[in-house]
């Protein structure tokens, strides 16, 4: 499917994601020099890379090893956690390690300018792709990021695709058939495009945390009898299916709520809460609280 119907940013984004993954694999490489120097910035600041964290590495490759004086660089909230950055800074930082985490710095920066330069090309607006990029950013988890890669993977004409299971087949987001002798096995999505899967996976990770959100609701009901993976990659699928029908209606998305699926099923939510209900040792009685037309 990708490879037939990509746009031609497609590579754009592809080297972009390499270049995103490249640089954990360099921030990962950091932390564990930082961790075999003793110094626990990590535990501490959120963003080690961030404007205090940045000013405290360049002052231990400066050649500043006192704690307090590195810990006053702090910034913001960050200066409420005072004791605590003293004693994270407390190491054994050698000159190996001020070797090894100033070429690491290096190629972060670099990999930063390239980002920059790759989301300015491929944010440059282009008819209709712009409009398409901006209706899928309404759906809960799809970022700037994320609808690019949508657009350049699945381009914006659905109509190749007779419906939206189509879509999702082509993606490899539909389980497999793994079935022998009338008994079905644990099945695998089927394979598909690996940058589209990747990047719907992480919007889907992102939607389960919002609140207030119907993919969110969807997620935990798959948890109750599936196990994490399997509840994301059927968000995953649901968001993707969702895009199909934006990009086909141009259309924006309509939140349902969190308690869409309650509302849907109001019997099964009643029963399924009376029967926690009794498992925890209570007697429920059922009032209707809206009144009936008899008694208006």
């Amino acid at each position: 499917m990708c490879r037939r119907q990509r746009s031609g940013n497609s590579g754009i984004t592809r080297y972009r994601k390499a270049l995103i993954q490249d640089r954990t694999r360099e921030v990962n490489r950091l932390h564990k020099v930082l961790e075999d120097a003793g110094i626990k910035l990590a535990t501490v600041a959120t963003d080690v890379l961030g404007v205090a964290g940045r000013a405290m590495l360049a002052a231990l490759l400066a050649g500043t090893a006192d704690p307090a004086v590195l810990a006053d660089l702090a910034r913001g909230r960050m200066r409420a956690k005072l004791p605590a950055l003293r004693q994270a800074l407390t190491g054994r930082f050698r000159a190996r390690h001020a070797f090894l985490i100033g070429q690491i710095l290096a190629r972060l920066d670099s990999r930063d300018e390239t980002l920059a330069a790759l989301s300015r090309e491929i944010a440059t607006p282009r008819t209709p792709l712009a409009s398409a990029i901006t209706r899928l950013r309404t759906i809960p988890g799809v970022e700037q990021r994320t609808s690019e890669v949508l657009v350049t993977e699945i381009g914006v004409d659905m109509s190749r695709f007779p419906t939206a299971g189509h879509l999702v087949s082509g993606a490899g987001l539909c389980p497999g058939n793994n079935e022998s002798a009338g008994k079905r096995y644990r099945r695998t999505p089927r394979k598909g495009c690996k940058w589209l899967r990747i990047t719907l996976i992480e919007a889907a990770l992102g939607a389960i945390r919002k609140k207030g959100c119907v993919l969110g609701a969807r997620y935990r009901r798959i948890m109750r009898h599936r196990e994490h993976k399997v509840a994301v990659v059927a968000i995953a699928r649901t968001i993707l299916e969702v895009a199909y029908h934006l990009l086909t209606r141009e259309t924006t998305y309509q939140e349902l709520g969190a308690d869409y699926f309650d509302r849907r099923d109001k019997e099964r939510a009643t029963h399924r809460s009376v029967r926690l209900l009794e498992q925890l040792g209570y007697h429920a009685t059922l009032e209707d609280r809206h009144p009936s037309l008899s008694e208006w």
